[in-house]
């Protein structure tokens, strides 16, 4: 095999820590939002430049309490900046493995496919038989269309 970008042995008890582990997250994170793409563009973003502000006008309510009105919630949003700071860690680290264990995927369909293509020249150059038979109309059903045309001499 040309291609091995990646070669993974995980034990069943590996596979079930993993299982418990993410059913854990699931458990923990259940009361994470699911935004609608018009909710998400329907928000008011805090980047980078305005977190700055967010912070600083909270510690400047935070000190003059007696003079906000009864509506504004000064507790709730105190309590959203901590859990954002207590939260954000862990998203990273979460963002970070799922990046992994997408490039991983990616990897390992790529290893299976580069086996397969090399696998069906190989049973192509030994010759004829059921098995190849079936296995050429599945892959000319895979690449149909694909064939690039040949251009005309001038």
């Amino acid at each position: 095999m040309s291609q091995n970008l990646v070669s993974l042995n995980f034990t069943a008890d590996d596979l079930a820590a993993i299982d418990a582990a993410i059913a854990t997250l699931e458990e923990k994170f259940a009361p994470l939002i699911d935004l609608s793409i018009d909710d998400r563009r329907g928000l008011t973003k805090m980047g980078d430049k305005s977190e700055l502000l967010c912070r600083q006008t909270l510690m400047v309510l935070a000190q003059d309490v007696d003079s906000l009105p009864p509506r504004y919630d000064l507790a709730e949003a105190q309590r959203d900046l901590a859990v954002l700071d207590a939260l954000r860690l862990r998203f990273s680290r979460l963002r970070l493995l799922m990046s992994r264990a997408d490039d991983t995927e990616m990897a390992l369909g790529s290893d299976i496919l580069s086996a397969a293509l090399e696998g069906y020249a190989i049973a192509k150059a030994f010759g004829k038989g059921a098995g190849l038979d079936a296995l050429k109309e599945a892959m000319a059903a895979r690449f149909s269309g694909r064939r690039r045309k040949a251009t005309a001499a001038p």
